[in-house]
């Protein structure tokens, strides 16, 4: 499939190689060893293993006068600005470009209108030159597909591990594709904090796939309160809250007792919980969110990704991202609406007993922790946490009808069930009954309910 760039003027050929596109044919398929390691661990093998130490990560860039100064270091040798078409012409791009060109640097400018996948992203890596650098201006999944374009460039093994033939939507990246990629990421939306995360997501066969490794953290981050300027108010709040899930998932999962990590989760959810409700009282007041909040919740969800309140955690301890995940792509909706309605559910059930999703205990620790600073939140977790999401004013509606929640099911069951580690030991049935608990039934399956229980009455 061809992508659709919208390319703005271009460098002199001299300055721009053409290289010769790599041989996708022979990329397909993997072979059985590289089948074997892109393929995650069992989940019994995988729980008493820590993950690995990342190198630190660089400081972040803090507005875009620092653009230049940081390419006169840097010296790539080619440079191409990748944006999102709702930014494209932007300040935050017109001030990058500028910032570029003050460097002694022409770039290529690309708007990309479909990320189309892995042929897109095999496309535009076979048209980068060796130590190109991308300027990556957009959400998150613009920057997730400029990192797995660069590394794709810069590795084209690892389209491979991405195109491996497996069910699984969980594909860990190994080490020897280095520990960053060649991107300098400018996020223009909130919440993903991808400009210094390990992590990147990709569609494969109409389904949403997660990549892992330390290869996909960019070379370099920028924040420039310019990049959020013109962001929803509904889209950054969605963006608090996905950086506080972010956060306290892994802890709520994994029912390790880690000392110095559990304290950072704390310290780091408790933050977050004070910028969700400054900007829901400035929502409510019809104020504009100040640039110096929307930095502290870029800088606080870029410090949920950075390893340290992780470490040593059960990578596969997640469950509500893979099922949200699944059901956001049958329903059509963005994905922190479907985490926003399954998220209090799949609390209410671990606190209920259900440790398959989670630790009781951990999650009543933490939310006591939380209550310090937040005393009205209900005492109660899961009903607290459904307080918090609509105190927040963020919509956790999610219609579905019986159909889309079988084949949601299934989906999860496919990419991340049935033996594979995220989700072992919850059946099809499991699921069904979870998400029946987070969505609302559909106008057609509402009404064939009345007609029966009409029809009932009437024969009686």
């Amino acid at each position: 499939m061809s992508t659709d760039f919208t390319a703005f003027p271009h460098p002199p050929a001299h300055q721009i190689p053409d290289p010769a596109p790599m041989p996708l044919a022979a990329a397909t398929v993997a072979p059985r060893s590289l089948r074997h390691r892109a393929t995650p661990p069992r989940s019994d093998q995988q729980h008493h293993t820590a993950p690995p130490t990342l190198p630190p990560a660089p400081a972040p860039l803090r507005g875009l006068d620092h653009l230049a100064p940081w390419l006169r270091r840097d010296r790539p040798a080619a440079v191409t600005v990748l944006t999102d078409p709702a930014v494209a012409h932007q300040p935050v791009t017109t001030l990058a470009l500028a910032q570029i060109a003050r460097a002694g640097i022409t770039a290529r400018t690309l708007t990309l209108t479909d990320a189309g996948g892995l042929d897109a992203i095999a496309e535009l890596a076979a048209r980068l030159t060796h130590r190109e650098l991308i300027v990556s201006i957009g959400g998150g999944t613009i920057l997730d597909f400029a990192k797995l374009t660069a590394l794709t460039a810069q590795y084209p093994r690892a389209i491979r591990y991405l195109t491996a033939p497996q069910r699984s939507g969980f594909v860990i990246l190994p080490p020897s594709l280095g520990d960053h990629v060649r991107v300098l990421a400018i996020p223009t939306t909130l919440g993903t904090g991808s400009e210094r995360g390990t992590v990147a997501c990709f569609t494969k066969n109409h389904a949403k796939h997660l990549a892992l490794g330390p290869c996909l953290r960019p070379v370099a981050a920028l924040w420039a309160p310019e990049a959020t300027a013109t962001l929803p108010d509904h889209l950054i709040a969605d963006g608090v809250l996905e950086a506080l899930f972010r956060t306290v998932s892994p802890y709520a999962g994994d029912p390790t007792e880690l000392l110095l990590p559990d304290q950072a989760v704390e310290a780091l959810a408790a933050r977050i919980l004070v910028a969700g409700y400054e900007v829901a009282a400035l929502r409510r007041e019809h104020r504009p969110i100040p640039d110096e909040l929307r930095l502290r919740i870029a800088e606080m969800s870029a410090e949920s990704q950075l390893g340290h309140t992780n470490q040593g955690r059960n990578p596969y301890s997640v469950k509500c991202w893979a099922i949200a995940n699944e059901l956001s792509t049958t329903v059509n909706l963005p994905k922190m609406r479907t985490v926003s309605a399954l998220w209090p559910v799949l609390w209410r059930r671990t606190l209920a007993g259900d440790t398959r999703l989670g630790s009781p205990h951990r999650i009543r620790r933490l939310w006591a922790h939380l209550r310090h600073g937040a005393a009205w939140l209900d005492p109660d977790p899961a009903q607290g946490l459904l307080q918090l999401i609509d105190e927040w004013h963020i919509n956790r509606t999610v219609t579905a009808n019986t159909t889309d929640i079988a084949r949601a099911a299934q989906a999860t069951i496919r990419a991340w069930g049935a033996g594979l580690p995220i989700l072992a030991e919850l059946s099809a049935a499991d699921l069904r009954t979870l998400l029946a608990e987070a969505t609302k039934p559909a106008a057609a399956d509402t009404a064939s309910v009345s007609a029966a229980v009409s029809k009932t009455t009437t024969a009686h």
